[in-house]
């Protein structure tokens, strides 16, 4: 009797995270870590369905650090030009007064 019955395979519920920024493995009770989908697009601004997926940390949010990771992360994904490829504030409206 017992070949008779078929036993379902096992599924796995949880799937662990890395951080993106810090390579570090997310834990399950980390509640202040996120996961975002920046989409793609192309020189006029349209999206094509396609997104490339960051998690980050709490203790990087908790820092501070998210906005920096974020930026550095999809620069290196070539999502946008690095942010030293920007001038900074300070000197922008130093150039507009002269």
């Amino acid at each position: 009797m017992e070949d008779a019955k078929e036993v379902a395979p096992t599924t796995e519920l949880y799937y662990p995270r890395k951080c993106s920024a810090t390579n570090r493995l997310i834990a399950a009770k980390d509640h202040a870590s996120v996961q975002i989908n920046i989409g793609h697009v192309d020189v006029n601004g349209t999206y094509h369905n396609e997104y490339t997926t960051f998690a980050l940390c709490g203790y990087i949010r908790f820092k501070g650090r998210a906005d920096d990771a974020i930026n550095r992360l999809a620069a290196e994904a070539k999502l946008m030009r690095a942010m030293d490829s920007f001038p900074h504030p300070s000197k922008a409206s130093m150039d507009e007064e002269d």
